[in-house]
This record gives C-alpha cells, sequence and structure tokens, in this order.
C-alpha cells in the first residue's frame, strides 16, 4: 500500500468515525462502536474483517500465542476500537504489537468513549 493510498483510507476511516462518534455519542460498549464502524467502512466499499486473528511466533516460527485485532481493513491498516475515558501508552503499545506481528505497516487507535472522539493513527 502506497503512502498515499494509507492517507487516503485513513481519512475514510476517520470520516466513518466521526459520522458514527455524531449519531451514537459516547457511552457504549466497545463491541456496539466496532460493528458500527465495521457496518459503515463495509458500505463504502472497504474490506473489512473484525476480530482478526493474528498469531505471534518465536524465532523458530512457533506460535507463542494470538492477538485478536477489532478490525482488518482491506489487509492492510488495523484499526483498535476503544470505549474508555483516554487513550494511554498501553494502547499504543497494543496497536504496535499488532503491526509487529503482522508486519502491517498501518494501525489506528480510534476511541468512542469520550465526549470528543479520539484518533490516533500509527506508522510502523
Amino acid at each position: 500500500m502506497t503512502d498515499e493510498d494509507a492517507r487516503s483510507m485513513a481519512d475514510q476511516i476517520r470520516r466513518a468515525s466521526l459520522e458514527l462518534h455524531s449519531f451514537l455519542k459516547w457511552g457504549h460498549l466497545e463491541k456496539v462502536y466496532e460493528n458500527g464502524l465495521a457496518n459503515r467502512l463495509s458500505k463504502s466499499g472497504l474490506q473489512v474483517k473484525q476480530q482478526y486473528r493474528i498469531p505471534v511466533r518465536d524465532e523458530d516460527g512457533t506460535i507463542l500465542g494470538d492477538y485478536i485485532a477489532d478490525v482488518l481493513v482491506n489487509d492492510s491498516m488495523i484499526l483498535e476500537i476503544k470505549a474508555c475515558e483516554s487513550l494511554t501508552g498501553v494502547h499504543v503499545a497494543q496497536i504496535l504489537g499488532y503491526l509487529r506481528a503482522t508486519g502491517i505497516r498501518h494501525g489506528i487507535i480510534i476511541n468512542f468513549g469520550a465526549q470528543a472522539l479520539q484518533i490516533k493513527k500509527l506508522i510502523l
């Protein structure tokens, strides 16, 4: 995915997130926002996979465990959905782990739980 493609997709995700937050406001469970965002992104023509399993491997290829990413968009951007008071360094570390485990370069953390929507884009 080119940087321009990533920017365009991120803009599309931001718009859908803002529209969803504007409609639902804050106070719902994370799963409600995940489903709502997946629905809106799918309807806009993006390929969306929810609860995407990411194996974590040791040096020799042995699977050590699995991460579960909330949403994978077009097999090239991971979305981590939150419904909390504020984003923290733990949330950033979580999505960076997903990106390292998959080799995917682009990720976005979206927090629907605050009065003002919080969005943080990361590039590995």
